[in-house]
């Protein structure tokens, strides 16, 4: 959300929007863009970039209410340096709005891009949620509906029909999101994604929700995140904000409350979106740290986040400096040869529930050893030596392997060693004459021997003192 006062913002405001040529990148730091005041991020990922929508905060000093007019879009193929877009929307995109660019998201669906806005619509009532469209990420974007997707008259709508968040399933089933003033609102949307599918419902379990809901999913569990301004473990000040999430089962909930993500930062509000880039996962804030900003001239900031092994958030550590660059696409591919992994059947001693043997041979190219987006393999809690084994129906000639390791950073880390065995028949032996086991991160480690014939391949990993272990891939070459 933009606030909880309203804008001064009247019609009389609207400007059109200037043609705008891009700020040259900006060097790695928090807050990312300090030429204009930024607020209300929202992540996007299209191929090697990430989008950054925001609104801009153009408050004067000493102006203690929200001045917003138009949208901007910011990108960085690094996570790190970022380049400003420009304005490529505002409220005079939506000839019926008169004032407020407040929170939005962008969508893709069909090869276009839903730019989803919280604006007041000069109608009944005061904000509403408007839809543009533009066939690219940087648009040009236009009105896609013609009036509010969201508005007071909408049956079981929020106290204040802000913040959207439209989240769209694995079966292309989308979702919106979205409310102010405590009132969480959700909806399903028809495929055109400019109309609601159903009736509106009140999601359960969202503990303390103020505001500014953010809906993503990972690993077949959904999170929500959002502001609260409780004083139960969020802030000490309700006039301030934390970042709460809770997880689900389906995208609709009942929703279970998990803890607070991202403590109050330096703005009264708290607004924040989760993206995963190059592997790794980052949360996208606005705080009031810039030159001169303020509650009312704030600045959009990016950090890491990180997941425990059970799949909670830990607590975002903020930073002045950003997170280190993660340009992607310098993992080579897998080595050259015939892989007989996939005709195998892995088993293993140990595998974590929320983890799947399955990784070791789904044929997945990992971005880097915290990708999980093909799956991932890991034993934690289990410490010391465990095993991985491929099995074939018949025998097969094997001489050397390749390991992707997998490191989460949060108890799955690089073994200390690893060793090749396999199946003689009667027990497993060494393989003859294996070169080193190599342990590095972020590449395919190669593994060389002389020729078995086998139908079992083992192999055996040792962990580091207090640490469990994990692999994206593991390769089986034939000679």
């Amino acid at each position: 959300m933009s606030g909880r006062w309203r804008s001064a913002v009247t019609a009389a405001a609207l400007v059109a929007l200037a043609v705008t040529v891009p700020a040259p990148p900006a060097p790695a730091a928090n807050p990312i863009v300090t030429h204009v005041y930024t607020a209300d991020p929202a992540p996007l990922v299209v191929g090697n970039t990430m989008y950054v929508y925001a609104g801009r905060d153009e408050a004067p000093t000493g102006t203690n209410n929200f001045v917003m007019r138009e949208w901007r879009v910011l990108s960085s193929t690094d996570a790190a340096t970022w380049t400003d877009h420009g304005a490529r929307a505002g409220v005079g995109t939506f000839p019926w709005a008169g004032a407020d660019a407040w929170a939005s998201e962008v969508e893709p669906r069909n090869g276009r891009y839903y730019w989803y806005t919280s604006v007041n619509g000069r109608g009944p009532g005061w904000m509403d949620i408007g839809v543009a469209v533009g066939d690219s990420p940087l648009g040009p974007f236009t009105d896609a509906k013609g009036g509010p997707l969201v508005s007071d008259s909408t049956p079981n709508s929020s106290g204040l029909n802000i913040d959207p968040t439209v989240f769209t399933d694995d079966d292309g089933q989308a979702y919106l999101y979205w409310g102010g003033y405590w009132g969480v609102r959700a909806a399903k949307l028809k495929p055109n994604m400019i109309e609601l599918d159903g009736p509106v419902v009140t999601p359960q379990g969202l503990t303390n929700f103020w505001e500014a809901p953010w809906m993503f999913k990972r690993n077949g569990l959904y999170y929500l995140m959002y502001a609260a301004n409780d004083t139960n473990g969020c802030v000490t000040d309700s006039a301030y904000a934390c970042q709460r999430y809770a997880t689900a089962t389906s995208p609709l909930g009942p929703w279970t409350h998990r803890g607070v993500v991202l403590d109050r930062v330096s703005s009264t509000t708290n607004h924040a979106g989760v993206v995963q880039f190059n592997g790794q996962w980052y949360i996208v804030y606005h705080n009031a740290d810039a030159p001169g900003g303020g509650n009312f001239r704030r600045s959009v900031a990016v950090d890491l986040l990180h997941f425990n092994a059970d799949g909670t958030m830990r607590k975002v550590v903020q930073t002045t400096t950003g997170p280190p660059p993660n340009p992607g696409g310098g993992t080579p591919g897998p080595p050259a040869g015939t892989n007989l992994a996939p005709s195998a059947t892995a088993t293993t001693s140990y595998v974590s529930p929320w983890e799947s043997v399955a990784a070791l041979n789904n044929g997945g190219v990992p971005a880097n050893s915290a990708d999980r987006s093909n799956l991932a393999y890991g034993n934690w809690p289990q410490q010391g030596t465990q095993w991985v084994e491929y099995t074939w129906p018949s025998a097969r000639q094997v001489n050397r392997i390749a390991t992707y390791w997998f490191d989460d950073d949060q108890g799955i880390d690089l073994p200390a060693s690893c060793q090749v065995q396999y199946w003689n028949g009667s027990g497993y032996v060494p393989v003859p004459g294996q070169s080193s086991c190599p342990v590095a991160g972020n590449t395919y480690n190669v593994t060389t021997f002389g020729t078995v014939s086998t139908t079992r391949l083992r192999l055996t990993v040792t962990a580091r003192s207090g640490l469990s272990t994990g692999l994206l891939e593991w390769l089986a070459y034939q000679p």
